[in-house]
C-alpha cells in the first residue's frame, strides 16, 4: 500500500492541510461511507478553526439564520483603519469649509398620490428643493428623499465613478452631510468616535472620543445612530448612551450627557439607534426611562433639560418632525405604539397600537399627505396606514388598511408618486400607498437600505453592491448595479452636493452621482 494510503498519513496530512485529509479518507478503500462521514466531522471541524484563525470571519445576515463569510478581523481592521489615518495626519489639511446657517426648509413635500382620496391621499405636489445639505438621518426630514439636484441615471457599465474609498471603524450610523464635511460615528477599538471626513477626498479632519465598546452577538459592535448637524455643531449619540454636542469645525466638545444614566434607563438589547432630532432650541433623544423619562428634549446649546415625557420603552426608530392634521409634532415609534407629541412639552397627541415580536420596530414612518401615516415592522408583523385626524376632543388615529404586503424590518420605505417602495424582508416590493394593494415584487437585496432621488431608488445591498432601480409601479426594471463596498452592509446611504456615501463595519467610499 502507498505510504499515503497509511493511517498514520491520513493523520499527519489531517492535521497539517485538513481539506487534502479529507480527500485522502474518501479516497481509501475499506472503510464504508458511515464511518467516512464520521471521520470527516473532525476533519471538518479543524478546517474551520484553522479558517478562523487565518481571519475568517463568520456574521449573520438580517435573517438572523444564514451565515456570512468574510476574510477579516476586527484587530486586522482597526490596524488598516490606523495607518489610513496616519497617512491623512502626514497630508497637507485641506482648506477649512465654513458650515452655514441652516437654510429655511419649505413646508414638507409628502409626495401625494396621483389619486384623490380626501381623508388620504392629496392630488401630487410639484418637486421643490428642500436643504443643500444632508444634514441628519436620510436626509433633511428622514424620508430618504434626495432631491437636491437630479442624479446621473445612466450609470457606466463599471459603476458610478469612485472619488475615495478608505477603511472605517465598526458601527451602524449612516452621515450627516454640511459645510463640505462629512460626519459619522464608528467603533475603534474600545472607543467610539466621532468623525468628520473632507467629503472631496475622504481625509479625515477631526475625532472627537470616549471609552465605550457596545457589542452583540448577532449585529456586532459599534454605534447605531447617525450623527445630526445643526447651526455649526454636531450631536452624535454612542451605542451606549454617551451623548455629546461637538464643534462641527473643530471637534471641540460643547457639552456632554449620557442619556441613559441621566434618566435612569436601561440599554436596548440592540444599543441606543435613534438619531437625534433638532427642533429650535431643543435637541430630541429617546432614552426610553421611566417614569416620564422616555423622551427628552435638551437645550442643544447647554446641554439642559427642557422637558421629559412618557413611560414607553423605546424600540430604534429615530423621531421626526412632521405636520399631521394641521399640527405641528413629534412623530416617533416606541416598543409598542406609534404616537405624536406636542413639540412645545412633549405631550401626548395621539397614539395608536403598533406591536412586534420582541419590541423591534426600526422603519421610519411616512407622513402622505395632509393627515396620513405609513407605519411598517418586519417578524411577520407587516404595514398600515393610519390617518390622524383632529376632533373637538382632540386627535383620533384610525385605520385606513393594513396588510402584511410590506415589512420592513430594519430598512425603511420610501414614497414616490402615491407608491411606496422598500424591503418587504429582503425583497423589493411596491405598494399603492392608497389602498396598500401589492403593484410588484422583485429583485433580492438582502437586509439592504434604499434612498429615492430623480425618481429612482438607489438601493445599496446588504452585501455592499450599489443598484439603481426606475421607481415606477408597472414592475420592477433594475438599470445598473456595480459593488462598491465589501462586507455586511445595513448602514443608510447619504447623498449631497452630487456626491454619495456609503459605508459599513470596514469601508466608506464616495461616488460622483451627479449629472455634471
Amino acid at each position: 500500500m502507498p505510504w499515503y494510503r497509511s493511517s498514520a498519513a491520513l493523520l499527519i496530512v489531517s492535521l497539517l492541510l485538513p481539506p487534502i485529509g479529507l480527500l485522502l479518507l474518501w479516497t481509501r478503500r475499506g472503510p464504508g461511507a458511515g464511518w467516512k462521514l464520521l471521520g470527516s466531522l473532525p476533519i471538518a471541524a479543524l478546517t474551520f478553526f484553522y479558517l478562523l484563525r487565518l481571519g475568517l470571519h463568520v456574521e449573520l445576515d438580517g435573517s438572523g439564520i444564514r451565515p456570512l463569510f468574510s476574510f477579516y478581523n476586527r484587530q486586522e481592521r482597526d490596524a488598516a483603519l490606523e495607518r489610513s489615518r496616519a497617512e491623512h495626519r502626514r497630508e497637507p489639511p485641506a482648506p477649512p469649509a465654513e458650515a452655514p446657517e441652516n437654510p429655511p426648509l419649505p413646508p414638507p413635500d409628502n409626495r401625494a398620490a396621483k389619486k384623490t382620496a380626501p381623508s388620504v391621499l392629496p392630488p401630487k405636489a410639484s418637486l421643490r428643493p428642500r436643504s443643500a445639505y444632508w444634514t441628519g438621518f436620510r436626509g433633511p426630514r428622514r424620508d430618504g428623499i434626495y432631491d437636491e439636484t437630479e442624479i446621473l441615471t445612466n450609470w457606466p457599465p463599471e459603476g458610478l465613478p469612485l472619488l475615495w474609498k478608505q477603511p472605517i471603524g465598526g458601527g451602524y450610523a449612516s452621515f450627516s452631510i454640511a459645510g463640505g464635511m462629512a460626519f459619522t460615528i464608528e467603533q475603534r477599538r474600545d472607543r467610539e468616535v466621532a468623525a468628520a471626513y473632507h467629503l472631496d477626498t475622504g481625509r479625515e479632519a477631526w475625532t472627537d472620543s470616549w471609552e465605550a465598546h457596545f457589542d452583540e452577538s448577532m449585529g456586532g459592535e459599534g454605534p447605531r445612530a447617525t450623527p445630526t448637524w445643526g447651526e455649526g455643531r454636531l450631536y452624535a449619540l454612542g451605542g451606549a448612551g454617551e451623548f455629546r454636542c461637538l464643534d462641527a469645525k473643530t471637534g471641540k466638545r460643547i457639552w456632554s450627557r449620557n442619556i441613559l444614566a441621566d434618566n435612569g434607563a436601561s440599554n436596548l438589547y440592540w444599543g441606543m439607534a435613534a438619531s437625534p432630532l433638532i427642533i429650535e432650541e431643543k435637541v430630541i433623544v429617546l432614552p426610553g426611562g421611566a417614569p416620564n423619562k422616555s423622551v427628552v428634549a435638551y437645550n442643544k446649546r447647554t446641554g439642559e433639560q427642557i422637558w421629559k415625557a412618557l413611560d414607553d420603552q423605546q424600540a430604534y426608530s429615530s423621531p421626526m418632525l412632521v405636520t399631521l392634521a394641521g399640527q405641528r409634532q413629534i412623530l416617533l415609534v416606541s416598543a409598542r405604539r406609534a404616537m405624536g407629541l406636542a413639540v412645545e412639552d412633549g405631550s401626548l397627541l395621539w397614539d395608536y397600537p403598533w406591536v412586534t415580536e420582541h419590541d423591534i420596530n426600526v422603519a421610519q414612518p411616512i407622513v402622505i399627505g395632509d393627515n396620513s401615516v405609513f407605519f411598517s415592522s418586519g417578524y411577520g408583523h407587516g404595514a398600515a396606514l393610519v390617518a390622524v385626524t383632529k376632533t373637538d376632543s382632540g386627535f383620533v388615529a384610525r385605520t385606513v388598511w393594513a396588510n402584511t404586503r410590506m415589512k420592513n424590518k430594519f430598512t425603511s420605505s420610501v414614497l414616490y408618486q402615491g407608491h411606496i417602495y422598500g424591503l418587504d424582508e429582503a425583497i423589493l416590493a411596491c405598494i399603492d400607498a392608497e389602498t396598500g394593494d401589492l403593484k410588484w415584487k422583485g429583485g433580492r437585496y438582502g437586509y439592504g437600505q434604499l434612498i429615492l432621488a430623480s425618481g429612482h431608488l438607489i438601493v445599496l445591498t446588504e452585501s455592499g453592491d450599489l443598484v439603481l432601480v426606475k421607481a415606477t409601479p408597472e414592475h420592477h426594471e433594475e438599470l445598473a448595479r456595480f459593488p462598491a463596498i465589501q462586507g455586511k452592509t445595513w448602514n443608510h446611504p447619504a447623498i449631497a452636493g452630487g456626491k454619495l456615501l456609503v459605508r459599513n463595519a470596514t469601508e466608506m467610499a464616495c461616488f460622483r452621482i451627479s449629472r455634471q
